[in-house]
């Protein structure tokens, strides 16, 4: 079984926990270069992590052939970029979510890799996670009966700004996130509802600057058209009085209402009462995803989150913000 080399582009934040020790707890595994522009920010991490080289330039990390597979967790202002020039190193590519600012960037992203022959893996690690294969598999064993509809409800309190630069977030800068706190958190649960449901055959929303703290939407609602047939409604505001998440998806039988990320349990409701489920999120919490791309590049298992997945929760995106961007232009 041949050991999977990872190399991480941008070793921020997300990196810490979420993605960066899974590389190391996954079986056949091993992170062995990290880049960061700030060079010493870089080697500190590869300190702290115990990884044997640390770059602050990609290609340098791109092309270092001690690096199997590239994970790219760069604003997504870059995913695009960095992707190409892991495609033509003919390295395959892990890259954060949401996978592109817009869905044209998603396509050059997949035709790049598809030409290199590599293949492109998106961290929708959510698809890998026992709380939503459980949501899954009431699903799919007819729990609730026949799909009808399904709801989701998100808001959460203002951003603030950063109390060190004076800014707000990158994730509110539509030039570099692609939009506001929507594309970065609603892509997880389009995603999700992707994966239990089937893919979404088009969509269409509005949106809107109600606080105006910052450039970007922070409201938007949608409704979602299933290729299946089900039917669904999005509400995502980002400047309420309190935090919510809830998601419910309803039948002929029954309900079943889970959260995209809290730990929440997950509730099956039928007319004979309700059923919870308490199931906790890992720590490194993209471990099993990880894993599951380890695998498949060993020729093991077959990988549930792709470039073609993640590129139609951006299609889907952009759709719902359509008229809201032309309307800014």
């Amino acid at each position: 079984m041949k050991t999977i080399r990872w190399g991480i582009i941008g070793c921020g934040d997300v990196t810490e926990v979420k993605s960066g020790p899974g590389f190391q707890l996954a079986k056949n595994s091993q992170l062995v270069a990290v880049m960061r522009r700030n060079g010493e920010l870089a080697k500190d991490y590869a300190t702290r992590h115990n990884v044997p080289k640390w770059y602050d330039n990609a290609e340098e990390l791109i092309n270092d052939p001690d690096v199997d597979v590239v994970y790219i967790a760069t604003p997504p202002a870059f995913h695009k970029e960095y992707t190409l020039k892991c495609a033509e190193a003919g390295k395959p590519v892990y890259v954060e979510k949401p996978m592109a600012r817009n869905f044209e960037e998603c396509t050059d992203m997949i035709q790049a890799c598809e030409n290199a022959g590599v293949p492109l893996f998106v961290a929708y690690y959510r698809r890998a996670l026992d709380r939503f294969n459980k949501v899954k598999e009431l699903i799919d064993s007819g729990e609730i009966g026949e799909i009808r509809f399904v709801t989701v409800v998100l808001y959460k309190k203002a951003l603030k700004i950063d109390s060190k630069s004076g800014e707000f977030p990158w994730r509110v800068i539509p030039e570099i996130s692609g939009g506001g706190e929507f594309m970065d958190l609603a892509s997880h649960t389009l995603d999700v509802l992707d994966y239990i449901l089937g893919p979404i055959k088009e969509a269409c929303g509005y949106a809107d600057n109600q606080a105006k703290l910052y450039e970007a939407e922070d409201i938007v609602t949608a409704s979602l058209a299933f290729e299946s047939g089900v039917k669904g409604t999005g509400t995502w505001c980002f400047s309420s009085f309190s935090n919510y998440d809830m998601n419910e998806i309803v039948g002929s039988l029954g309900k079943i209402s889970f959260s995209t990320f809290e730990e929440e349990p997950v509730l099956l409701t039928t007319i004979g009462g309700t059923t919870s489920f308490n199931i906790k999120k890992p720590v490194h919490i993209q471990t099993q995803l990880i894993q599951s791309i380890v695998n498949e590049i060993n020729g093991l298992d077959v990988c549930k989150s792709t470039g073609i997945s993640g590129a139609r929760t951006n299609k889907i995106m952009d759709q719902i913000l359509r008229s809201y961007r032309l309307n800014k232009k």
